[in-house]
């Protein structure tokens, strides 16, 4: 018998054909009290990759099996969230963007905010201290892209960290256009001024 739900193995099944045998740091996520009913993630997962740790969402998509009442088209939210976040010298994955995607899924969940790529969120605050990024910029994940489930498709939004100065280009401009001459795979950096 497989205890894992259909939403949650279609996640996995994108994950795994992106990195093959890597094991990820996972966080799961304790569900709200019960007088707190703004869900958040069921988890988050954290892969090493090239230079980078990609934090990937569980949690916005619908995992379980969907209800009648459930959109066909999109599973849940209709996507999940990505991070990418460059690499130093730690032997696993920060903990604090786990509690930053946490927070934005509440977020989206409770004010009932859909995300969509060409989106931007911003923060009013560092992702980090030391950082002069307080905002992201929202596209679709380079490399996972949509998949669809059982439960509908599901879009992997990649957050990429901003300046207060990128955030405001980005309201006149837009996210393309703030973001041509970053790499391809949009990895944010904390060093990264604008």
């Amino acid at each position: 018998m497989n205890d894992i739900p259909p939403g949650w193995a279609a996640l996995d099944a994108a994950l795994a054909a992106r990195y093959p045998g890597i094991e990820p740091r996972h966080v799961a996520f304790l569900p709200p009290p019960a007088f707190d009913q703004v869900p958040g993630l069921q988890g988050c997962s954290a892969f090493p990759a090239a230079g980078h740790w990609h934090y990937v969402t569980h949690g916005l998509s619908e995992l379980a099996e969907a209800g009648p009442e459930d959109d066909p088209e999109w599973s849940g939210w209709g996507f999940e969230l990505t991070f990418r976040l460059a690499r130093g010298t730690e032997e696993t994955a920060p903990g604090w963007p786990f509690d930053l995607l946490q927070w934005l899924a509440r977020y989206v969940s409770g004010e009932r905010k859909l995300l969509a790529a060409g989106d931007h969120v911003d923060l009013r605050a560092p992702l980090a201290e030391g950082t002069a990024l307080t905002g992201f910029a929202l596209v679709v994940d380079p490399e996972l892209g949509r998949i669809d489930t059982v439960n509908g498709k599901v879009e992997f939004l990649q957050l990429v960290g901003v300046t207060p100065a990128e955030l405001a280009l980005i309201v006149r401009t837009g996210v393309d256009a703030v973001l041509t001459d970053r790499a391809p795979l949009l990895v944010t950096d904390l060093s990264w001024r604008g």
